[in-house]
């Protein structure tokens, strides 16, 4: 990749967020020199892969935010989409500002609680800065509790047990197995392996029952924390990795008809939204049978991206298989 197409004025490509997907799709059009704007609510891309490492090593977080402008300069457009109108090839902006499209990706992600996602929208500084007061605050805190066993929470305990193999590390969880639903059951028993070698804690089978109530991310000496079944862990510290949700509220009003009841949106084999040729989602927000990965959502970008230029130079459409290893 990486020629330069001449294409006439009529083509802009909008991308909807800044995450992985949204990301690598923009720097793929720059690449082709394809018009584009790349559009998030926040300033700066947020490489939430290494987010637990910034929440337990101090000097980390700084490496785990790159300012969108920086990297793309007027191509990028900070705020916030509250709606897509497709009659009209329009992106609607909480300002009342209207961006149109030729080719609309879909890119916005998920969502969930800090540290694994960052959903505040506050300057770059400022959120590197909420994940320095966080390593402090695990600094202080001799037993702390992981809650939820999905990919992030595997993840904290792990980061939090390495970086400090003295300190007491609890993890519950819902389910019996941890980790990714999608992922292999022979990977998800070595996780559990892993965890249990480092000398976490493993609550299987068992939901906190006040979840609402707990305060995350601050040291609190010895809170007591109960599960449904009545088990009782006395901790300094709770960290919650739990409920990831898809983030909708941008498309969900133009194409609730579109979306699998976890609020994904249904893409056929080139990833295009059903019933619309040149609107694509990518990413978390695609409704595809894989685990939910970084590395998928750049596939993504990648299929996607070849086929808005392939349409525009009448070439057939690449094919995207869920699950696929490049």
């Amino acid at each position: 990749m990486g020629s330069r197409l001449s294409l006439d004025d009529s083509v802009r490509v909008v991308v909807v967020g800044g995450g992985f997907g949204g990301t690598a799709a923009a720097s793929l059009l720059k690449s082709w020199a394809v018009p584009f704007v790349l559009v998030d609510v926040r300033d700066a891309f947020h490489h939430n892969v290494a987010a637990l490492r910034a929440a337990v090593e101090s000097g980390f977080a700084k490496k785990t935010f790159i300012s969108y402008s920086v990297t793309f300069g007027d191509s990028f457009r900070q705020g916030k989409v509250v709606g897509i109108d497709p009659g009209r090839q329009q992106v609607l902006f909480s300002d009342g500002e209207e961006l149109h499209y030729s080719h609309l990706i879909l890119a916005t992600g998920s969502n969930g609680p800090f540290p694994g996602k960052f959903s505040q929208v506050i300057d770059m500084e400022s959120a590197i800065q909420t994940y320095e007061d966080m390593v402090k605050e695990i600094e202080k805190s001799q037993h702390i509790l992981v809650v939820g066993g999905g990919a992030a929470g595997v993840e904290m305990a792990a980061e939090i047990k390495t970086e400090y193999p003295d300190k007491e590390v609890i993890l519950i969880h819902s389910k019996t197995a941890l980790a990714d639903v999608e992922l292999l059951a022979s990977v998800r028993q070595e996780v559990k392996e892993i965890l249990l070698r480092k000398g976490v804690r493993l609550l299987l089978s068992e939901k906190v029952s006040d979840v609402e109530n707990l305060r995350p991310n601050q040291f609190q000496k010895d809170m007591v924390v109960r599960t449904e079944k009545g088990t009782e862990v006395v901790v300094d510290m709770v960290v919650l990795c739990t409920g990831i949700k898809i983030n909708s509220s941008a498309y969900a009003a133009a194409f609730g008809d579109k979306m699998a009841s976890n609020g994904a949106l249904k893409v056929n084999k080139h990833l295009q939204l059903e019933g619309y040729e040149n609107i694509y989602a990518i990413g978390d927000c695609a409704d595809l049978k894989e685990p939910k990965m970084a590395y998928h959502a750049g596939l993504h970008a990648n299929i996607v991206v070849t086929n808005i230029i392939n349409s525009l130079t009448q070439k057939p459409l690449k094919t995207y298989k869920p699950g696929m290893m490049v």
